[in-house]
């Protein structure tokens, strides 16, 4: 069964897509945000290639055709910000200053643990940005990409588990201030939750993808020599 497995360029596609089908199905069975499908199919994956001694490099020679539609997904995130352009022009600074707060936080914190922990260079890592984005700056910056990639998921699937519960603890009611916190800390995973709550909150969180991009690009350049 390995080698089969192995000598398939196919596998790696179709074990990803068949797990995040029985992702989405627990997820449409149980309605609980725990159950998130992307979780569901990393543990999945893991247990599949554990379960068959398949070592991540046969897995990753066919699931990397996936990732070509990374960035035209992340881009179609434009959509539902053009909608909602008039709140864009009704509340520029407060949605822009929400941003760059929100950015300037997960930079200050990430740079506060690594100063804690001890973390190299190497091992400073942008979180709160889409994985496209992420992968390029760690790339360029001497980083280890496949670290960076592992937290910005894990990031991603915590907001998208977690943000509509911490909303209603923060007693955070409306949609544009909804949006942007989860799109500023939870990027494109986080969205997909931002645009189950409202297209408002979608609009915002996609806005807030791109922003944090550009902020993030610029600050980890002045964070990361600090390391």
């Amino acid at each position: 069964m390995k080698e089969i497995l192995s000598q398939s360029i196919f596998f790696g596609i179709a074990i990803t897509l068949v797990t995040y089908e029985i992702g989405l199905w627990i997820k449409q069975k149980t309605g609980k945000a725990i159950a998130n499908p992307l979780l569901i199919s990393v543990i999945l994956i893991v247990a599949v290639l554990l379960l068959f001694h398949i070592d991540y490099e046969t897995y990753a020679n066919g699931a990397q055709y996936i990732s070509i539609f990374l960035t035209p997904a992340t881009v179609s995130l434009a959509v539902p910000l053009y909608r909602q352009l008039e709140l864009l022009k009704t509340y520029p600074k407060a949605i822009f200053g929400g941003i760059f707060a929100g950015v300037l936080t997960a930079m200050v914190s990430v740079f506060a643990l690594s100063l804690m922990f001890g973390l190299n260079h190497e091992q400073y890592v942008p979180k709160s940005i889409t994985t496209a984005i992420g992968m390029g700056i760690s790339e360029k910056m001497g980083g280890i990409v496949t670290i960076t990639v592992v937290v910005i998921i894990v990031t991603g699937i915590l907001g998208n588990i977690l943000a509509d519960t911490i909303c209603r603890l923060c007693k955070i009611e409306d949609p544009i201030a909804k949006g942007l916190a989860i799109g500023t800390s939870a990027h494109a995973l986080g969205t997909a939750k931002a645009m189950e709550l409202g297209e408002i909150e979608g609009a915002m969180s996609s806005l807030s993808i791109v922003v944090c991009g550009i902020l993030t690009v610029i600050s980890v350049s002045i964070f990361a020599n600090f390391i």
